[in-house]
């Protein structure tokens, strides 16, 4: 058990850092989140989704599968079966045999993976059932422990604090009144706050799942006290640094050198900044480039996995040129469904649009990306 906790704190804390580091969107939380299950459980799948309110699901993530398997099953399931049983209480489910469930539906199409061993934990907000984990094939065992079953429990009530926090930094992104951001970077700094403030009681409550309470499993405890108060020391200090930025005051290419060396701290990967001369203030056009760098960098290092990234921003005249170049594993920017799995790609597309620019996405597998946004040239 006590292997099975610092993982736990550790999936929970590396989601709320996300979210505070690089205002991640609710797709890229809940992705973090169902990959974090998965692995604390050890499960051979793992799902978690969310309902849209008309007997389907708005947001359907997996982990274990792989892209092609994925593309292969169709369009997003609908609220049936188990699926939508776990939306419907605030209470666990587990059964050895899936198939042999009165409510399992043999609906899956072809190609499905097997699935027997199940574990349903719903997520339960202030407002209800607001989505739901999945898990199968328990690795291993012939069906899932109570001890996982409270593992994800736990998991489950910080992923409402997330996914919450995640909506907020959406919400945050499309405001254009500066009062309105700082209202909401407060408000998430709170959330945040009491978020990991809830970790330190988490880990010691986490005392009463050592049933067989040896020695170092509670010295494992202790150590996650510690660990999660030193998150929430570090965790004020970077939000009140990451209020969002004030361009017309500090300049683009301060706003976006602060950005860039917060990720570096937080994120730990190599970034280098190339910021030339002659950019000329533009307020409106200046917050969209912005926001485009930090969907460019967001995706490097979250979908790309880059251990290298490279930002180049250079101005002449009312021409201006943005770069952001990574070594990650690359993807087809002409693949089919892709946007709608990546709507970061989309969300760039519209605002270079806006801004009368052109966005030029070079990638291929293995071979990195670069995206290139240009204004005012030719």
């Amino acid at each position: 058990m006590a292997e099975s906790l610092s993982p736990m704190l550790r999936a929970v804390s590396d989601a709320v850092l996300a979210v505070a580091a690089a205002e991640l969107s609710v797709e890229d939380v809940l992705q973090q989140l169902v990959d974090s299950a998965r692995e604390l459980v050890s499960a051979g799948y793992a799902a978690l989704g969310l309902p849209d309110g008309e007997g389907g699901f708005r947001s359907f993530l997996t982990s274990g599968m792989g892209t092609e398997l994925v593309a292969s099953l169709g369009p997003l399931p609908r609220q049936h079966g188990i699926l939508g049983a776990m939306l419907g209480t605030e209470r666990p489910y587990r059964t050895r045999d899936l198939r042999g469930d009165p409510r399992f539906r043999g609906w899956w199409p072809s190609g499905h993976p097997e699935m027997r061993s199940f574990l349903g934990v719903p997520i339960v907000a202030a407002e209800g059932v607001i989505g739901a984990f999945y898990l199968t094939e328990k690795l291993g065992e012939p069906d899932f422990l109570d001890a996982d079953e409270e593992l994800i429990g736990l998991l489950a009530a910080h992923a409402a604090i997330a996914i919450a926090n995640a909506r907020l930094f959406e919400q945050s992104r499309e405001l254009s009144v500066l009062a309105e951001r700082n209202r909401l970077a407060l408000e998430l700094h709170d959330a945040v706050s009491q978020k990991l403030f809830g970790l330190v009681l988490s880990a010691k409550a986490a005392e009463t799942l050592l049933d067989r309470d040896p020695p170092a499993a509670r010295a494992e405890v202790a150590k996650l006290g510690l660990i999660a108060q030193d998150a929430l020391d570090e965790l004020r200090s970077l939000v009140f640094e990451l209020r969002p930025a004030d361009l017309e005051r500090d300049g683009l290419g301060a706003a976006l050198r602060t950005h860039v060396d917060v990720l570096r701290r937080v994120r730990q990967r190599e970034i280098t900044l190339d910021i030339g001369e002659g950019l000329n203030v533009d307020p409106v056009r200046d917050r969209e480039v912005f926001r485009i760098a930090q969907e460019a960098l967001q995706n490097a290092i979250r979908h790309a996995a880059a251990s290298h990234v490279a930002v180049r921003l250079q101005g002449c005249c009312d021409g201006l040129v943005l770069e952001v170049e990574d070594d990650g594993v690359g993807f087809d920017p002409r693949a089919p469904g892709l946007r709608s799995r990546r709507l970061g790609l989309t969300s760039m597309e519209e605002r270079a649009r806006r801004i009368g620019g052109e966005l030029e996405i070079d990638s291929s597998a293995a071979n990195g990306t670069t995206v290139r946004l240009e204004l005012g040239r030719g």
